[in-house]
C-alpha cells in the first residue's frame, strides 16, 4: 500500500488543499482563506450543512479551478477524470497531455490510460459470472479448477473466495510481472506454473494483496470458459457494456494503439517511458478510456445493468459489493475483489491502480449512485500523483458528502499507548529472498506522554506527524480525522497486529519482535561491521608496517596461519554486508525491479554469504588462540573478542533474514 512520507508529497497535499479553499470560496463567492486552518486538513469534518449540490456544472467548475493547477503542482503530465450519477456520465474532463512531445491534449472517450490494478475489478466480475453460471464455486478448492496443483499447505485448501479476498496465503512475489518485449510472454498458464509463491498464512487468516492469486482467478476462468483470458473479457463485459476502448490484450490492436497515452516519470522528464508489458494479464494489463471506465461503474452502480446489457445478476453485485471479511471489527474491509473505502457516513467501495507511469483509482459511493474514476499517466515529482489521487476524492467527498457526526466519540481514560508502540511490518510481503528489504518497509508506532501514538507512515499537510488518540480500548482515531487504528490482542494479550482504514484494507501491520527492529538490526550490523573493517585495517597496516622495517610477526607458524584465515574471513564478511545493503538499497520493499538479469548477482552474494559463514569458524579458533597463548596484551585479545562478537552478530543477522540459501522467488 502505498504510503505518503516524502516532504514533496506533504507539500503537494498542503498546496492543494490551500488551492481547494481557494477554490471553494471563489465558487460560493465567499472570502478566500488565507491560511490554513483546521477545517482543510485533510479528514477533518466539514460544517454541518456545507454539502454542494453534485451537478455537472458545479463540478466542473470545482474540478477546473483546481486540476490544472494540480497537476503542475504535481510534475504530472497528463490526467482524466469521469464521475458517473444515477446510471449516467455527469462529468469527463482530461487535463495536461496525452503526449507532451505532440502537445497532444486527453480526451476522456478517446485517450487510453493504464488502470492498472484496478483491472482486477474486471477480473473478479468475470469471475462472479462463472459462479453466476454454475461454472465456478466461491468455496471450493481451486486446484479442482486448475491443469496443475497447488501444493498443499497448514491443512486448508485455497478457494475462490480467499483469492477474491486476497487471503490465499501467498508471500508477495514480482518476479517476472513485467517483461522487456512482448516476445518475452508466457501464456498465462505457463508463467502460474513458473512462479508459484510460498505459502506463509494458512488461507482465509492474513489478508496480504496478491497479483498471483488475481493471475490464477483469471486462468480459472480461461479453463471453465474454454476462452483465452483476454477474449472472454472483450465478448462478456467489454462489448456487452459498449466499452469499445478497452482491452486486456497486449499488444494493443492498430486502431487503440494509436490512441494509447504516453506514459512518463514526470511533467518535467519530458521523456516518454516504454507501454509496460504485464505478464499477468488478469492483474493488471488493462488499457481503457475514462468514459469505458465511467460504463463500467455505472453497470456495477446499476446491479449489473447499463441499458439493455446485464453482465451479472442484482444478486450477484450485492454479494460482490458486500463484506467478506475485515482485519478489525468496525474497520473497512474487502469485499469480493472490491476495497471498502466507507468514509464521511458513506458506504463506498474501489480499488487503486499503479504501474510505473500510471496511477489511478475508482471508487463507487453506493449509497449515493455516485463513481468517481481518475487516472494519471505520470508518477510525478517524488511519487505526487499518488498524494494527488487520495487528496483529490477525500476533497471530492468533503464537498459532495460531508462528514458531520453529531458528536465526537469519547476519549478513553487508560491509555494503551505504551503497550502498542513498537515495530510492524505488512504482511505483504516476501519470505524466500531479500528479507533484508522488509528493514526499509517497517512502520514504527511511538507513543508520547500525553497518551497519543504517532506512526511513521502518516502525516497532516503540515507536514507533522499525525496523531492518534485512544478511544476505547486499543482502538485509536486521529485527532484532526475520522481514520482509526486498531490493534488487534492475541490469546496471552499482547498486540498481534494493527489495521487501519486510513488506506486500502490489503494488508495488516504484524507486531515485529525487538530483535528484528530496524533501530537495532541496522545499528548493529553497522557496528559489526565497522569492528571487521577496524581490524582488517589493523592488521594490514600492521603488515606493511613490519614489512617496511623488515621485521617478522611474533607470532608461531600456526598462528599466523589462523590470523590469515581469519582475516579473510572478515574480509568476506565485510564485502557480503555491503553487497547486501547496497542490493536492500536498491530496492523499495514492493519493487519489481529485480528481475532475472541480476539473478547472478543475487547468486554470487548467496555463495559470498556462506563462505563468510563458514569462514567464522577461522575468526572463533583465531580469537581462542590469541586469548590462550602467553604474553599477549589485553588490548589484543579485547580487540579479537571484538572481532568474534562481531563476526557471531553478522553470522546471526544472516541465519535470521534467510540469507543463507538460493532462493530467487521474489
Amino acid at each position: 500500500m502505498p504510503i505518503d512520507t516524502c516532504p514533496d508529497r506533504i507539500s503537494l497535499v498542503a498546496a492543494l488543499a490551500l488551492r481547494l479553499a481557494a477554490s471553494i470560496a471563489a465558487i460560493s463567492g465567499a472570502t478566500p482563506i488565507p491560511a490554513l486552518s483546521e477545517e482543510l486538513v485533510e479528514g477533518a469534518p466539514p460544517p454541518p450543512g456545507s454539502a454542494q449540490e453534485l451537478t455537472q456544472e458545479n463540478v466542473a467548475a470545482f474540478l477546473d479551478n483546481l486540476m490544472p493547477y494540480a497537476i503542475q503542482r504535481a510534475d504530472i503530465a497528463g490526467g482524466v477524470i469521469v464521475i458517473v450519477k444515477d446510471g449516467e456520465i455527469l462529468f469527463s474532463r482530461g487535463y495536461g497531455f496525452a503526449d507532451l512531445a505532440k502537445r497532444q491534449p486527453v480526451v476522456p472517450g478517446e485517450t487510453l490510460f493504464r488502470p492498472g490494478s484496478v483491472g482486477k475489478l474486471l477480473t473478479w466480475t468475470a469471475v462472479m459470472q462463472q459462479v453466476e453460471r454454475g461454472a465456478l464455486d466461491l468455496d471450493r478448492d481451486i486446484n479442482a479448477y486448475l491443469d496443475f496443483r497447488i501444493p498443499p499447505a497448514f491443512g486448508r485448501p485455497i478457494t475462490l473466495r480467499d483469492l477474491l479476498t486476497h487471503t490465499p496465503g501467498f508471500e508477495d512475489t514480482a518476479r517476472d510481472a513485467f517483461v522487456a518485449s512482448y516476445e518475452d510472454l508466457y501464456p498465462l498458464g505457463d508463467y502460474l506454473k513458473r512462479h508459484v509463491p510460498a505459502r506463509i498464512y494458512p488461507p482465509g487468516d492474513v489478508v496480504a494483496y496478491s497479483n498471483y492469486g488475481a493471475g490464477l482467478a483469471g486462468y480459472i476462468v480461461e479453463r471453465v470458459s474454454g476462452q483465452p483470458f483476454a477474449t472472454y473479457i472483450t465478448a462478456n463485459i467489454l462489448r456487452p457494456l459498449r466499452m469499445e476502448h478497452s482491452t486486456f490484450a497486449q499488444p494493443l490492436p492498430p486502431d487503440l494503439a494509436a490512441l494509447m497515452a504516453s506514459g512518463y516519470r514526470s511533467r518535467s522528464s519530458d521523456e516518454a517511458q516504454p507501454f509496460e508489458v504485464v505478464e499477468v494479464l488478469p492483474a493488471g494489463s488493462l488499457s481503457s478510456t475514462a468514459i469505458d471506465m465511467g460504463r463500467f461503474m455505472i453497470a456495477h452502480l446499476q446491479e449489473g445493468r447499463l441499458g439493455e446489457a446485464q453482465i451479472l445478476s442484482p444478486e450477484t453485485v450485492r454479494l460482490m459489493h458486500s463484506t467478506q471479511r475485515t482485519s478489525a471489527p468496525g474497520l473497512n474491509g474487502l469485499a469480493l475483489g472490491f476495497f471498502e473505502e466507507s468514509r464521511n457516513g458513506r458506504r463506498i467501495v474501489g480499488h487503486s491502480g499503479d504501474i510505473a507511469s500510471f496511477h489511478s483509482d475508482l471508487h463507487l459511493i453506493l449509497d449515493g449512485g455516485v463513481g468517481f474514476f481518475v487516472s494519471f499517466n505520470s508518477e510525478g515529482r517524488d511519487g505526487g500523483s499518488r498524494a494527488l489521487r487520495k487528496a483529490l476524492f477525500r476533497a471530492f467527498l468533503d464537498r459532495y458528502f460531508p462528514y458531520a457526526p453529531d458528536e465526537r466519540a469519547p476519549i478513553f481514560p487508560l491509555t494503551n499507548a505504551y503497550r502498542v508502540a513498537g515495530a510492524y511490518l505488512s504482511s505483504r510481503r516476501n519470505e524466500s529472498a531479500l528479507n533484508l528489504r522488509a528493514l526499509l518497509g517497517q512502520v514504527e508506532i511511538v507513543a508520547s506522554s500525553d497518551g497519543t501514538i504517532q506512526a511513521s507512515p502518516w502525516r497532516d499537510v503540515s507536514g507533522a506527524p499525525k496523531r492518534w488518540r485512544e478511544i476505547s480500548p486499543f482502538v485509536f482515531r486521529e485527532t484532526q480525522g475520522q481514520s482509526r487504528l486498531m490493534f488487534v490482542l492475541d490469546s496471552a494479550q499482547r498486540v498481534s497486529y494493527a489495521a487501519t482504514d486510513e488506506g486500502a484494507p490489503i494488508h495488516v501491520l504484524q507486531r515485529l519482535p525487538a530483535w528484528q527492529r530496524r533501530s537495532v538490526v541496522v545499528p548493529l550490523v553497522a557496528a559489526s561491521t565497522g569492528v571487521l573493517l577496524a581490524a582488517l585495517l589493523i592488521s594490514s597496516g600492521g603488515y606493511a608496517i613490519r614489512r617496511h622495517y623488515g621485521k617478522s610477526s611474533p607470532r608461531s607458524p600456526g598462528e599466523r596461519r589462523w590470523r590469515l584465515f581469519s582475516r579473510l574471513a572478515v574480509s568476506l564478511m565485510i564485502c557480503a554486508t555491503s553487497g547486501w545493503a547496497w542490493l536492500t538499497l536498491q530496492m523499495n520493499p514492493g519493487d519489481s525491479a529485480l528481475q532475472a538479469d541480476r539473478d547472478v548477482l543475487l547468486y554470487a552474494l548467496y555463495a559470498l554469504t556462506w563462505a563468510a559463514v563458514a569462514g567464522s569458524i577461522a575468526i572463533v579458533f583465531n580469537g581462542i588462540a590469541v586469548w590462550r597463548t602467553a604474553g599477549r596484551r589485553h588490548l589484543q585479545r579485547t580487540g579479537e573478542g571484538l572481532v568474534v562478537i562481531a563476526a557471531a552478530a553478522l553470522v546471526w543477522i544472516a541465519l535470521a533474514f534467510r540469507l543463507l540459501n538460493f532462493s530467487t522467488r521474489y
